[in-house]
């Protein structure tokens, strides 16, 4: 199984990269976790036939503005896009005209799901729950070929965050804040939360992305930041374009 780094800037795309985005192939499934601009490289790495799920955790525009890129695809057993209460509407305002090509336009059929925290029996297993930030945002737990991988995106240090990457075999989060920053009025995470999350919830390995693109400049600066983590191993810095086999 291959965890694929799409994009992985918060906030704008720069030249370290295209906004969120994270593709997960399993054997028998794609799943695409969020959609910035990064999504636009996901044809890239799917070249069958398998169902594609995509994972929203919020409306902020650096998760959703690649969803106009949607008609470049054409995935053969169409898309399945889940996220919380509220997602339909979204999705019909912004994959729409004048905007984009709408929904029932694409080249392939798309079902839309909405989602309650909680864990969920789909073809796979499939847990969500709601993280803190300043706008709802569902992180998501996903077992997969024998693996759990944990998406913790736009969050503060909270206990879902520790629950959803209880003992997973790879925690993504983000990674907004510079080492030492913090702001409680729009949560997010600086390198030690991120590391203090997976010690405590005893993940084996931490993938960092969705590093603001207003404090990280360079990519130089996301390793940096990493070598100031204490209490914890096994940090990997994502980058766009960077898989990772589990």
């Amino acid at each position: 199984m291959d965890v694929i780094f799409l994009g992985t800037n918060g906030w704008y795309d720069s030249d370290t990269g295209n906004t969120i985005c994270t593709l997960i192939n399993s054997s028998k499934y794609h799943i695409i976790l969020d959609a910035g601009n990064g999504i636009y490289r996901a044809d890239r790495y799917i070249h069958d036939d398998l169902p594609v799920y995509l994972f929203l955790s919020h409306f902020h525009l650096d998760h959703i503005e690649g969803l106009h890129i949607l008609s470049k695809f054409r995935f053969s057993q169409g898309l399945k896009i889940f996220g919380q209460k509220g997602t339909r509407s979204v999705l019909n305002t912004i994959i729409n005209e004048p905007y984009t090509v709408p929904l029932e336009k694409l080249p392939y059929p798309v079902e839309v799901g909405e989602l309650s925290p909680g864990p969920y029996k789909m073809p796979f297993a499939m847990e969500c729950e709601f993280l803190v930030h300043a706008s709802p945002c569902l992180g998501y737990r996903f077992d997969l070929d024998g693996k759990t991988i944990a998406y913790c995106p736009d969050t503060g240090v909270c206990d879902n965050a520790v629950h959803l990457a209880q003992d997973a075999d790879l925690l993504i989060t983000e990674c907004a804040h510079k080492p030492g920053e913090q702001n409680p009025e729009w949560p997010h995470l600086n390198p030690q939360d991120a590391a203090d999350i997976a010690r405590r919830a005893k993940a084996k390995r931490l993938a960092l992305t969705h590093f603001d693109a207003g404090r990280y400049i360079t990519i130089q600066e996301r390793m940096d930041a990493v070598v100031t983590v204490k209490n914890y191993e096994g940090i990997v810095v994502g980058c766009d374009g960077l898989v990772l086999n589990l």
